[in-house]
């Protein structure tokens, strides 16, 4: 559980000398003899303010400690804390001469990965963020998206479609396909780390595997941009966000068509963090983070908002306490996500029914203003337009539950 916010402890009074009759109180504090107040202790780590907007963040697997690039190709390094002013910016790298796409830690932690619209990749020591080693010129296009298979197998996706995959022991790649029509916007890997999950503008997702060193298959044409990819419900399902704001799901092993859609109302699903098994984030062109869980489908509330700036991507912290969030306000922020876990739909269903607005979630959702009573989940509306209830969406979730 998150630390409950405390304020600072009152500083202890400094006994004045007898020939003082009137003492000022603001004047003891400042006093040699004083002590410090306690440290404010908050419940989430402060906004990190950048200089330009991050495109991506990424977090330590087991510090407090993230890592963003920016727009002008910068890559910074942070520290954060709950104590109020102990956010620390820890190194900078301006090794890129255009924008950064996205950043990776290693497993360990001791590298870090970058890519970028300048079509390198950079191999930097997390530690103090000098390079290691650069790979000029690795894709034709400027890179858009990086998945770290294994230690040494690092996937990329371009702009043009194209995805490659290294061997960072030799500095070369071992895939070199091009299967998509449009940009490539995000990257995922089975348990196994055998088959690679690609999303791309083109409205397909993109089945690769790594063993055999082989295309697959593409999936179904959907009507906007796939813009994210992850694996959910312990691997047997695969969800994509899409430019249109809806959730397309996926059987494993049936990735051909899709086996369901959920459809939010928001501008985009730009990214995608899963939480747990059935619970993920979604982060929106409209601001918004909104929890969802997934067979059931169904909006739990809102988590945080950049008010009225795209996000560019979500994180969740080594410990699972912290959602960390990158926008156009160029601000990184922070949202207590520690509770979700305990979320049932069976209460939230109750709740939605009677209010009939998203729910807040965490404290700095804002939950409560006029502007959420419009934000409710669009799903709802249609199902009752086409007779669908809630009790259907129950039986298909019994009879997805146990597909491969």
């Amino acid at each position: 559980m998150a630390a409950s916010c405390e304020h600072a402890g009152v500083p202890s009074i400094v006994t004045e000398p007898p020939n003082d009759p009137d003492p000022d109180p603001d004047e003891d504090e400042d006093s040699d003899g004083g002590e410090p107040p306690e440290p404010k202790i908050r419940e989430t780590p402060e906004d990190i303010k950048l200089e330009a907007i991050a495109n991506t963040v990424a977090l330590h697997p087991s510090r407090d400690i993230l890592v963003c690039g920016d727009v002008d190709g910068d890559v910074y390094a942070y520290s954060y804390s709950c104590t109020e002013g102990e956010n620390r910016e820890l190194w900078s790298s301006g090794h890129h001469m255009k924008s950064c796409r996205q950043v990776r830690f290693s497993a360990d932690g001791l590298k870090l990965y970058s890519v970028s619209r300048d079509k390198n990749i950079h191999l930097l020591d997390a530690e103090r963020g000098q390079l290691v080693t650069r790979i000029r010129g690795a894709h034709g296009a400027p890179i858009n998206s990086l998945l770290l298979v294994d230690e040494n197998i690092l996937a990329t996706g371009d702009d043009g479609g194209t995805l490659k995959v290294w061997d960072m022991r030799k500095g070369t790649d071992i895939m070199d396909l091009k299967q998509h029509e449009d940009y490539i916007s995000d990257i995922a890997v089975d348990q196994a780390k055998r088959i690679l999950l690609t999303a791309s503008g083109d409205g397909t997702m993109g089945v690769f595997n790594i063993k055999r060193r082989r295309f697959e298959l593409l999936s179904e044409y959907q009507s906007g941009d796939l813009t994210s990819v992850a694996l959910m419900k312990r691997g047997k399902k695969v969800v994509c966000g899409s430019s249109e704001g809806t959730i397309y799901i996926f059987n494993w092993n049936g990735f051909g068509a899709t086996s369901d859609r959920f459809a939010l109302k928001a501008e985009s699903v730009e990214c995608i963090a899963p939480v747990t098994d059935n619970i993920m984030c979604t982060a929106s062109m409209d601001g918004y983070i909104r929890a969802v869980n997934l067979l059931p489908n169904r909006v739990l509330g809102c988590i945080g908002q950049h008010v009225g700036e795209p996000i560019e991507e979500l994180a969740k912290s080594w410990d699972s306490r912290f959602l960390v969030s990158s926008a156009h306000d160029q601000l990184i922020k922070f949202w207590d996500i520690s509770t979700l876990p305990n979320m049932t739909v069976n209460e939230y269903r109750k709740r939605k029914k009677k209010h009939g607005r998203m729910k807040s979630l965490t404290k700095k959702a804002h939950g409560e203003n006029d502007f959420f009573s419009g934000l409710v989940e669009e799903t709802e509306t249609k199902q009752e337009e086409e007779g669908e209830g809630e009790e259907e969406d129950e039986e298909e979730d019994d009879s997805d539950s146990g597909s491969d």
